[in-house]
């Protein structure tokens, strides 16, 4: 499942029959790793928030199963030490890591609901989104 023909395979449900196997797997990998690494490079990553919101809709036991393998997938790249382009190189390292999280909220992201993402906002201690009164459609905007 490591591929992202593989990932395109699951979210179509062509390929199920090892799914709670990689799902078990992943989360595994992702368990222990994940929220460290993620607290310790916050501040170095534009993608933060996303992927801690892809991390608690893992945790949410109302996602489906698919969408669970496609994001834990992408989580545990983020996590294992062996990446295409090495963490440690400043400006380049987690591009891989950014392209394959893209990916996978590309063909899953709309399961990623908003409590998802006010428990990212919350672990990663950043303000809550204000509604500016200034926008004709509604839209907020962060006080970041």
């Amino acid at each position: 499942m490591s591929d992202v023909r593989s990932l395109l395979k699951i979210s179509r449900g062509e390929e199920t029959e090892n799914l709670p196997m990689e799902v078990e797997r992943s989360k595994r990998i992702t368990r222990a790793k994940f929220v460290p690494k993620l607290l310790k490079v916050a501040g170095r990553i534009p993608f933060a928030e996303d992927i801690a919101s892809a991390w608690f809709c893992t945790q949410d036991r109302n996602t489906p199963k698919h969408v669970k393998a496609i994001l834990l997938a992408s989580l545990a790249y983020f996590v294992i030490p062996t990446d295409i382009v090495p963490d440690i190189i400043a400006g380049l390292g987690f591009t891989d890591d950014a392209t394959v999280l893209a990916t996978a909220i590309s063909i899953v992201g709309s399961k990623i609901k908003p409590e998802h993402r006010r428990a990212a906002r919350r672990l990663l201690r950043l303000p809550e989104p204000t509604v500016d009164n200034d926008t004709q459609d509604g839209a907020t905007t962060s006080s970041r």
